[in-house]
């Protein structure tokens, strides 16, 4: 597992970590805006795994796929998800 992966999978360990503990700030009828500033810090780290994951996909898959000739496929699924992540 390279380096970004290994970032990626902390980064998500952590939110779910949070994300379990929204679940009981919720349960426990805890105050809004604590549990909507936890919501929006869970967001970032899902946002920064999701780019670790992007940035390796470049570097490896997408480097791969041109040095083959085959890069035109690999552009259009990035395309493609940048097309959605800029949607939010």
């Amino acid at each position: 597992m390279n380096e970004e992966r290994k970032k990626a999978l902390q980064a998500l360990k952590t939110s779910k970590g949070q994300i379990e503990g929204i679940i009981k700030m919720i349960e426990e009828g805890r105050y809004c805006i604590d549990i909507s500033n936890q919501i929006a810090a869970s967001q970032s780290l899902l946002k920064k795994a999701n780019l670790l994951i992007l940035k390796q996909h470049l570097n490896h898959c997408v480097k791969d796929a041109f040095m083959n000739n085959s890069g035109d496929k690999k552009v259009d699924e990035v395309i493609d998800l940048l097309s959605k992540l800029l949607k939010d």
